[in-house]
C-alpha cells in the first residue's frame, strides 16, 4: 500500500501532463476569414481558401491604410475582387506613378512607328546648344532613369521635391519645361536615379514627335488620339483617361485614371508580353525591354520595377520570396499593379496608405503573393 505522504508528490508530478491534455498552452487557432473576402473569391488559383481569405482581410485592415480596390487575376482570369464600400468595378481610380508605365507603351510605339528613336537626343532646343552636357542624353537613358539630370525625387522632401514643385507649384503650366530646364549631377549614363519628372519630358517627345510646333491644344489632341488609338484601345483600356498640362503635355509621370479591371489589363498586357487575344500590339521586344535591367539598376527595367534588390533604400518588390520574373507598376500612397509569369498572376491594389501603412502594406500583398504556386 503506497504511503500517504507520496500522494502531494505524486498529484504534483502529474500537473504538467493533465495541463498539456487540457490544451491550456496551445495556441489559438487563427480567425476566420471574413465573409466579405471569402465572397471575394471567386477561385483559390492554387492558394489555401481559408488563408487567402485572411490575406485579403490583412490587406483591407486599416494598418495597411485604405484599400479601395483588391482585384487578383490567374491566367486572364478574375479569381478575387473586393472593393471597399461606396467603390465599384466601374469607380475610376488614379494609379499616381503606375502612369509611367502607359507612357512608357506610348514611347514603344513612337519607336516602332519610327517616330522616336532609342539612342538619339531628344530635339529639346535648350539641350541642343554647343557645350551643354544635357545634348548627350538619349531616350534609352530616359527609360531607364539615368539621364544625370538633377531632379530632386528623396523620400522626406515634401514641397521642395521636384515632383511636387512641377505637378502642383512653379513648373504646373509647363511641366516638361521645368523638367527639362534642370541641370546635370551627372554624366549622361552613368547613374540611376528615380525621377517622376522624367516620363514628363518623355510625353513631351510624344508631343514634339506628333505636332511638332504645334499650339498646346495641337499638342493635347495629337498625344490623345495617339494614345487612344495605339495604346488604351487596342489593348482594351476604355476606362482609362489622362489629364494634360495647360503646356498641351501628357502628366504621363502621375495622372492617369482607370478602374480596377482596367488596371489588370494592363497588367495582363506586360504579362503577356504585349499581345492582346493572340495578337500583337506592341513589338514583343519593346516588352522585354521594358523589363530587362537597367545597366545601372537591376531592380529597375524601362519605367518598370523588377523584383531585384534596390542598391540602396527599400526593395521596390519582393526579391527574397518571388520570382525574379515578378515586375511592378508602382504608384505612390500604396498603389500597386503586379505580374508574375511564374504564377500566372496579375494583382491589383488601389487605395490610400501613408507612412507606416505602406510599409505594412507591403509586407501583406508579399504574403498574399506568397500563397499562390508556380505553375
Amino acid at each position: 500500500m503506497a504511503r500517504p505522504f507520496l500522494f502531494p508528490i505524486l498529484a504534483a508530478l502529474a500537473l504538467p501532463a493533465l495541463a498539456g491534455c487540457g490544451g491550456g498552452n496551445a495556441p489559438e487557432p487563427p480567425p476566420p476569414p471574413s465573409a466579405e473576402s471569402l465572397a471575394a473569391i471567386e477561385d483559390a488559383g492554387g492558394a489555401p481558401r481559408d488563408q487567402l481569405g485572411r490575406a485579403i482581410d490583412r490587406i483591407f485592415a486599416e494598418e495597411a491604410g485604405r484599400t479601395d480596390a483588391l482585384l487578383i487575376l490567374k491566367r486572364g482570369k478574375p479569381i478575387v475582387a473586393r472593393y471597399e464600400s461606396g467603390i465599384t468595378a466601374k469607380t475610376r481610380l488614379p494609379g499616381w506613378s503606375m502612369a509611367q508605365c502607359v507612357t512608357g507603351l506610348m514611347i514603344g510605339q513612337l519607336v516602332s512607328d519610327g517616330r522616336l528613336r532609342l539612342d538619339e537626343t531628344p530635339p529639346v532646343a535648350a539641350w541642343q546648344r554647343s557645350g551643354d552636357p544635357r545634348g548627350a542624353i538619349t531616350v534609352r537613358q530616359l527609360l531607364q532613369m539615368r539621364s544625370g539630370l538633377r531632379h530632386r525625387d528623396e523620400p522626406g522632401q515634401g514641397l521642395d521635391s521636384d515632383t511636387e514643385r512641377m505637378l502642383f507649384l512653379d513648373g504646373r503650366d509647363d511641366m516638361a519645361g521645368y523638367a527639362e530646364a534642370q541641370p546635370m549631377r551627372a554624366v549622361a549614363g552613368r547613374t540611376f536615379a528615380y525621377s517622376a519628372a522624367t516620363p514628363v519630358i518623355l510625353a513631351d517627345l510624344a508631343a514634339r514627335a506628333l505636332a511638332p510646333d504645334g499650339s498646346p491644344e495641337a499638342r493635347r489632341i495629337a498625344v490623345a488620339q495617339y494614345l487612344d488609338n495605339r495604346v488604351l484601345e487596342p489593348i482594351g483600356l476604355t476606362s482609362m483617361i489622362a489629364d494634360y498640362d495647360r503646356a498641351g503635355t501628357l502628366i504621363g509621370s502621375n495622372m492617369i485614371h482607370a478602374n480596377a479591371p482596367d488596371w489588370a489589363v494592363l497588367g495582363e498586357f506586360l504579362r503577356r508580353n504585349g499581345s492582346v487575344k493572340g495578337a500583337q500590339i506592341l513589338p514583343r521586344r519593346w516588352i522585354e525591354f521594358m523589363r530587362r535591367p537597367s545597366p545601372r539598376n537591376a531592380a529597375y527595367g524601362a519605367l518598370l520595377w523588377l523584383n531585384a534588390p534596390r542598391p540602396a533604400g527599400e526593395d521596390m518588390l519582393w526579391p527574397a520570396r518571388a520570382s525574379d520574373k515578378l515586375f511592378a507598376c508602382r504608384g505612390e500612397h500604396g498603389q500597386y499593379l503586379v505580374g508574375s509569369p511564374d504564377q500566372l498572376l496579375t494583382i491589383v491594389r488601389l487605395g490610400w496608405s501613408e507612412g507606416e501603412e505602406t510599409a505594412e502594406l507591403h509586407e501583406r500583398l508579399g504574403e498574399l503573393l506568397a500563397l499562390f504556386p508556380s505553375n
